[in-house]
């Protein structure tokens, strides 16, 4: 049993070696998407920020539902920070979001808080 469970870790190290960058990064990516993150979006209208949302699981890109190509823009769920303290007052409700890939100056990070 023990030779059994050795070999299956080999082979598991060796898959993930083989993977290639973009197969890891989905893997990376689905592994954050279920524990969770507390990702802030910050827009941008020049150099000065306009709206904030916090508390974002992820971001996601939408797709077309017919041809399933990537559409140019972004989308995803979180707390509009309305007076862009970084923290969710009691006023401040979920909303959902798009931004424009092309258009939009944008930065999304995790919460350093």
């Amino acid at each position: 049993m023990k030779v059994l469970s050795k070999a299956m870790a080999v082979l598991a190290a060796f898959m993930a070696v083989a993977c290639t960058q973009e197969s890891q990064n989905k893997i990376g990516r689905s592994i954050q998407n279920w524990t969770g993150t507390d990702g802030v979006l910050e827009i941008y209208a020049g150099e000065q920020l306009v709206r904030r949302f916090i508390n974002i699981d992820k971001l996601s890109t939408a797709y077309g539902t017919s041809d399933d190509s990537p559409r140019p823009y972004r989308f995803g769920y979180g707390y509009m920070d309305v007076n862009l303290n970084m923290v969710k007052d009691a006023d401040e409700r979920k909303v959902y979001f798009e931004f424009s890939d092309y258009s939009t100056s944008y930065v999304f990070f995790e919460n350093p808080r």
